[in-house]
């Protein structure tokens, strides 16, 4: 990719640390709060998405920051300026549909062009501004063509390059590859990765797919029901979910509920419903833990024919098995009724059969205690 394209200059005059920010925002539907008093602060530069199941209202959201729609109360800033009735195309960020809402009647070039001519910008420079944003998502050659003429990834980096000719401070991002097929999502996540990169701009993008998500980010919100249940690093949001929500929708996972039964400062003993003995080390709160639900990742658990002396061992067959190529899933039956799920990698080529006995473990430290 050419290091010549600059399509937003990096600026020489102070900038403020963040480029968008929420406080207490909420937004208020027939008397339904599709956005319930957020907080959310987003860092110059950094690729942000925001993560969570239909109807939690993540895309009113990105609506809120766009301008497409007004909170009810709280306050959206962008660049430190506070955007109560200031109208989308008045503020610095540009955004990019899952739909893509191309123009049919116009042809590559004219459809990256037409914010530019809005504007009122020079022939010279839109010639210039185009031909960048061409070159940028690698369409030169598709200048004159029109977008059915085109295939779904080629639509949708022309409808970046749209967005981006625009030079906006801030990329929003709606569910901007969720029509895409598996493979051409993997390419376009590559391409918006590389893109982010380059520019170096504000990314924030909506999505319900986890990881896509987990891949692409800096940092990830995670809503529910209107209210944001944490905010993270990848890393941080899939190895320490603050709440059973987030550990069940980030990837999967094994929820045990239980009691805490006793906790030295140091290890905890969770009794479970179901009667399972569970030792655990990590909790984001474990002093004010009573009742618990135990997240174990199926990659955590490890599966052997005879037992071990990891901490947190039980015994039980193979119920179902899935051969994945690289690993085995399966579901496998404990003595006392509890169904786990096992991720195991494919060392060996072996499979187990299905009514296997086995024992399932895992450390104390490779599961977590969350407040019920």
């Amino acid at each position: 990719m050419a290091q010549t394209v600059s399509l937003h200059p990096v600026s020489t005059a102070s900038t403020p640390t963040l480029d968008v920010e929420l406080r207490q925002v909420s937004k208020v539907f027939d008397g339904e709060p599709a956005v319930d008093a957020i907080d959310l602060q987003v860092r110059q530069g950094e690729f942000f998405s925001i993560l969570g199941p239909s109807g939690c209202g993540k895309t009113t959201t990105l609506r809120l920051i766009a301008g497409f729609e007004q909170p009810t109360q709280g306050g959206v800033l962008i660049q430190g300026r506070r955007m109560e009735w200031v109208p989308p195309y008045k503020r610095s960020v540009n955004t990019v549909f899952q739909s893509y809402a191309l123009f049919n009647h116009l042809n590559v070039w004219d459809n990256i062009a037409f914010g530019l001519r809005i504007k009122g910008l020079a022939k010279t420079q839109i010639k210039q501004r185009v031909a960048d944003a061409l070159k940028l998502v690698k369409m030169e050659e598709f200048a004159r063509r029109h977008p059915k003429q085109l295939s779904g990834g080629q639509r949708q980096r022309i409808a970046l390059a749209r967005a981006l000719v625009n030079r906006p401070a801030v990329m929003l991002l709606d569910e901007p590859l969720g029509a895409l097929d598996l493979k051409l999502r993997k390419e376009m996540q590559v391409e918006l990765s590389n893109l982010h990169q380059q520019l170096g701009i504000t990314f924030i993008m909506v999505t319900h797919d986890q990881e896509e998500a987990l891949s692409l980010s800096d940092r990830i919100a995670v809503m529910q029901a209107g209210k944001i249940a944490q905010v993270g690093s990848p890393s941080e949001i899939y190895e320490s979910p603050r709440t059973p929500f987030v550990a069940d929708f980030i990837g999967d996972t094994n929820l045990l509920q239980g009691q805490v039964d006793y906790w030295d400062g140091q290890v905890m003993r969770v009794k479970t419903t179901t009667g399972l003995t569970v030792l655990v080390q990590r909790s984001p709160d474990p002093e004010s833990l009573k009742q618990v639900v135990v997240s174990i990742r199926p990659e955590k658990i490890h599966l052997s024919q005879s037992a071990s002396d990891s901490g947190n061992c039980y015994s039980g067959f193979v119920k179902h098995k899935m051969y994945l190529g690289t690993h085995l899933h399966c579901m496998v039956q404990l003595d006392n009724g509890d169904s786990l799920t096992v991720l195991q990698p494919n060392r060996t080529g072996n499979q187990l059969a299905v009514e296997t006995r086995v024992y399932v473990h895992w450390l104390p430290t490779d599961c977590l205690a969350l407040a019920a």
